[in-house]
């Protein structure tokens, strides 16, 4: 299995990835930051539905401050959702503020309910780490995934991907009757192949969830990641590669058992075809996005100098030996879907 660092180095948000975010829609006025959300009164565990501890916590804030807070935060929802409009606000409450004390970015969880038919919605407000905001607009561009978020700050405001976890879908939908063994497959070999061209780590089965969408006449998977703050930061290349996690070796074994080897080399060929036509479609934002990772360190040099030596051996090519950072590696591993 990879080795991940036991904690990651958080990164602070440079001039010019600001100055992406401002010229791209994605810098905004918030009323009420992360720090504002730490100062809860007391915090009560929280379990799922079979009394199993989901390792967040709900807050208790105080009842003079609590009415305030979750009018402030309904607002960024409106933003974050409708573009501001507050007439969304009328119907909606915060039923739940939750914290996560074990991720790196410590994020806060809101559950939003709609009054008039009790539907529920959640995001999540962070302190911003610059690696998941470079993860989050490459998952935006470069997927067949759209991705809404707002930076404020040092606060990170991000939308809930819903689906399944992938520990939970090995556990509960492998061997379900109208489980399509063949389609799960084709998409894990086509997630591991997106998640190293765009150099996406960590990501084992507790950080991407699996959506499943009922067709005419069969059912479509889709591998979502939702945990991004090992984008473009550890030295190893296979950390890059979700195949090689342990977390991951039934979704492996899937691969091995209903897929040939012509059959994986079609579905990456796929791949790589269509974030090339994505690349091409957002040209200008990701060459933006590049150039502002190009001048700014997210990632120790020792980790830039192991990654360079082993891609530039894995591609076999010198054009990623001249790299200097982790935005010339990025900006290298795309080009690698211009060779046929």
């Amino acid at each position: 299995m990879p080795h991940i660092s036991k904690k990651k180095l958080t990164y602070k948000i440079g001039n010019h990835l600001r100055i992406y975010l401002k010229g791209h829609g994605r810098s905004t006025d918030i009323p009420i930051h992360y720090p504002d959300l730490k100062n809860y009164r007391d915090s009560v565990a929280l379990y799922d539905k079979k009394g199993k501890d989901t390792l967040w916590e709900t807050c208790i804030f105080g009842p003079e401050e609590q009415q305030q807070i979750h009018l402030q935060l309904l607002q960024i929802y409106a933003l974050l959702k409708v573009g501001g409009d507050l007439r969304v606000v009328e119907h909606l409450r915060v039923d739940r503020i939750d914290s996560c004390l074990y991720g790196n970015t410590m994020p806060f969880r809101i559950r939003v309910i709609n009054k008039m038919n009790d539907n529920f919605d959640y995001f999540y407000v962070k302190n911003a780490d610059a690696s998941r905001i470079y993860g989050l607009e490459l998952e935006h561009l470069l997927s067949p995934n759209r991705i809404s978020y707002l930076v404020s700050g040092d606060t990170l405001i991000e939308e809930h991907i819903a689906g399944i976890p992938g520990d939970e879908f090995i556990k509960n939908y492998l061997n379900i009757d109208n489980f399509n063994a063949t389609r799960v497959a084709k998409e894990f070999v086509k997630f591991n192949e997106r998640c190293l061209i765009r150099l996406l780590g960590d990501m084992h089965s507790s950080n991407f969830v699996v959506q499943i969408t009922p067709d005419f006449d069969e059912t479509n998977y889709r591998i979502r990641p939702i945990d991004f703050d090992q984008q473009c930061f550890e030295g190893r290349k296979n950390i890059y590669l979700p195949q090689f996690y342990k977390q991951n070796q039934s979704f492996v074994d899937l691969v091995k058992k209903y897929l040939s080897k012509e059959s994986i080399e079609q579905y990456q060929s796929e791949e790589r075809a269509m974030m090339l036509s994505r690349m091409r479609a957002a040209r200008w934002p990701i060459h933006n996005l590049l150039a502002a990772m190009q001048k700014e360190q997210i990632a120790p040099e020792s980790n830039v100098h192991q990654l360079k030596t082993e891609l530039a051996n894995y591609y076999k090519s010198p054009r990623f030996l001249k790299a200097k950072n982790m935005g010339d590696l990025l900006r290298a591993s795309l080009m690698q879907l211009f060779v046929k």
